[in-house]
């Protein structure tokens, strides 16, 4: 196989084709094209920022609204220790939730984003969640708590892509 610098010297003309394009992308790019339309069809998500304070209740408030509407919702926080206590409260407080990480298989991984889909659980909670390549189109709300603190997965492309979930 080719080294990637190989690559370069031997093609002409590249298409390079991102939801996010990278620093590399833009820098080899003259002309960039914005698609205003979805390959989902569906349209692009609403963005709203809202207060820390009583963000929890808010959060629950939401999911009410989006299960009375058969819709799934996706929340990510900053810590996994965040994520199980999240999780934990929201069982409590009666919510279909599964919690998502680094420690659960592919397959199983596959079978909690199925069983999203087809309505066992209203929500997962994790911390990298989904970020790239897959969009669930049961997910109407996509919650980042703590977005605006610096961290893993809280650079402006990483926001973009968890964003595109919904």
């Amino acid at each position: 196989p080719l080294k990637f610098e190989e690559v370069e010297e031997k093609t002409k003309q590249l298409v390079y084709v991102s939801a996010t394009p990278g620093p590399y992308e833009i820098e080899h790019t003259d002309k960039m094209v914005e698609q205003i339309i979805r390959p989902t069809g569906l349209l692009d998500p609403k963005i709203e920022v809202r207060p820390t304070e009583n963000q929890i209740d808010d959060l629950l408030s939401e999911i009410q609204t989006r299960v009375e509407r058969n819709e799934r919702v996706l929340v990510t926080t900053l810590t996994k220790k965040m994520s199980k206590d999240l999780t934990t409260y929201m069982k409590e407080a009666g919510i279909k939730v599964n919690y998502l990480h680094s420690e659960i298989k592919t397959l199983e991984r596959i079978e909690i984003i199925r069983d999203l889909r087809m309505g066992t659980y209203d929500v997962i909670v994790g911390i990298n969640l989904l970020r790239e390549g897959i969009d669930i189109p049961e997910v109407s709300l996509v919650v980042i708590l703590d977005a605006d603190k610096e961290g893993f997965l809280r650079s402006n492309r990483s926001l973009i892509q968890t964003i595109g979930r919904a």
